[in-house]
């Protein structure tokens, strides 16, 4: 840590606490779950981390390998990974119950992948109104 903030070598700003499942950050000197690598992973490379990453209740986790990989994808498929990104936040707070939540950022998610689905885009085998709709069942069952 330097300056009162954590950064990695480089000297980016980067969160060195480990975290819990749910990405809760935890005290330095407590063992997290393993972080997974920020760096992004091809589609359907991604697709399978981020479904194993919720069958092992870590939907935050999930988030992040979503993320890595809209961050560097093309443009036309920013609302594909966002979406899916956003549907595994809201499990995230649906899981620490916060479901008030958990039911917003899954119906913008769900809002970003209508959007995408509509379109010709890649889905990568992914029926988006399904998942959509398990996500929505994850928040109905927390409530």
């Amino acid at each position: 840590m330097t300056g009162g903030r954590d950064r990695d070598p480089a000297g980016r700003p980067r969160q060195a606490r480990p975290r819990d499942a749910l990405g809760r950050p935890l005290p330095y000197d407590a063992e997290g779950v393993e972080p997974v690598s920020e760096e992004p992973l091809p589609p359907l490379e991604t697709l399978e981390a981020a479904r194993g990453l919720v069958r092992e209740g870590r939907p935050f986790s999930a988030h992040e390998v979503l993320e890595a990989r809209w961050k560097a994808g093309p443009d036309e498929e920013r609302a594909l990974w966002q979406g899916l990104a956003q549907l595994c936040v809201g499990l995230t707070h649906a899981a620490r119950g916060n479901v008030t939540g958990a039911a917003r950022l899954v119906e913008r998610g769900a809002g970003r992948l209508g959007e995408y689905d509509a379109g010709a885009g890649p889905t990568y085998g992914l029926d988006l109104a399904a998942v959509v709709e398990w996500a929505r069942a994850r928040v109905r069952e927390a409530r």
